[in-house]
């Protein structure tokens, strides 16, 4: 009988402390969406790239067009530059909620051996980070 109340204890307290809203820690979402962003460097996706920069009107497709040649331009310096980027890493993250801006420091490792820190303003538009 000692052993059922003990379970039965136990499995309240299990019960209770299952039931604890896990909070979602906005640093932690803005890291890993800037980091994505760059992972589209990467991975040569240049449109997604520049779609994860905040716009607050619509570009011309023009402009947009310069921003993704842009984002080539870059890729294609680091690589004559580093031997290119291989991989990228959030270092650290934080986030102001009052104002629904973050920074995003990421680490971009280079084919040569290098490494690099860059810091990436990111900004909450309509519950979604996108790079500033």
């Amino acid at each position: 009988m000692k052993k059922l109340l003990f379970f039965m204890i136990l499995m309240i307290g299990v019960g209770v402390t299952s039931c604890k809203k896990e909070e979602i820690d906005p640093a932690a979402v803005a890291g890993n969406v800037a980091k994505q962003y760059y992972q589209y460097l990467l991975d040569g996706k240049y449109e997604e790239f520049v779609d994860g920069h905040y716009q607050p009107d619509s570009i011309p497709g023009v402009y947009r067009e310069q921003l993704i040649t842009n984002a080539k331009m870059f890729v294609g310096l680091q690589k004559e530059v580093h031997q290119g980027m291989v991989k990228v890493d959030v270092a650290k993250a934080s986030a102001d909620t009052a104002n629904h801006v973050a920074n995003v420091f990421l680490n971009i490792a280079y084919g040569d051996s290098t490494t690099e820190e860059v810091v990436v303003p990111m900004v909450l538009v309509d519950g979604n980070w996108m790079m500033k």
